[in-house]
């Protein structure tokens, strides 16, 4: 079983993705890692700011921080080797040294965007719609390309919502109550007393 373990850089929790200003490099780092767990790989992170001991204690990351501080980290040791300094590595790197198949498809920023564009329509979020539409157009995005994300997360929301409703039908089945107006049947009781109609009243 191939150990890989990451030194970060002094961050204020094991990941880096906390707060309101993320660096994508590190959601998309964490997801990378995550990935290759589920290949069986072991993976651990150790932050400088929480365990500085640990950088000490292994006679190859304390060399190279006696050499370039802070700034030779990231750093990425497989076992027991360090194999990249100073950046996050891409999926495909991570795999190589693990000694794995890397992914076929790599999602760029672009399709990423488009992602997160159909899951803040389907989770009905607007700040999170709004800043993924500028992003988008940033990188270049088409509008057409746009919509047809939208209208793929319109269409899980509203599968979702229909499926919801329907579970909440068989949880609390209707009687046949909720088809009449005040205990009549509206059909009925228009024929019976049509000045009801021109009121629109329900009883």
């Amino acid at each position: 079983m191939t150990n890989m373990t990451v030194f970060d850089p002094a961050m204020c929790c094991s990941t880096g993705i906390c707060g309101t200003e993320v660096d994508q490099k590190l959601i998309d780092f964490a997801a990378d890692l995550d990935w290759l767990k589920a290949q069986g790989v072991q993976v651990r992170r150790i932050n400088l700011s929480q365990e500085p001991t640990e950088f000490v204690a292994d006679p190859a990351i304390k060399a190279l921080m006696e050499e370039s501080g802070s700034e030779g980290l990231p750093a990425i040791v497989v076992d027991g080797r360090i194999v990249s300094t100073s950046r996050y590595p891409a999926r495909a790197e991570l795999a190589g040294w693990a000694g794995i198949a890397a992914p076929e498809v790599e999602v760029t920023e672009a399709v990423r965007e488009l992602i997160a564009l159909g899951a803040a329509i389907g989770a009905s979020c607007e700040p999170c719609l709004k800043y993924h539409v500028k992003k988008s157009r940033e990188l270049g995005l088409s509008d057409a390309a746009m919509r047809e994300a939208i209208a793929v997360g319109r269409m899980i929301r509203e599968a979702s919502a229909k499926n919801i409703l329907g579970l909440a039908d068989k949880l609390i089945p209707d009687e046949g109550t909720a088809a009449k107006g005040c205990g009549v049947d509206k059909a009925e009781e228009m024929q019976a007393s049509p000045e009801k109609e021109k009121t629109g009243a329900c009883c």
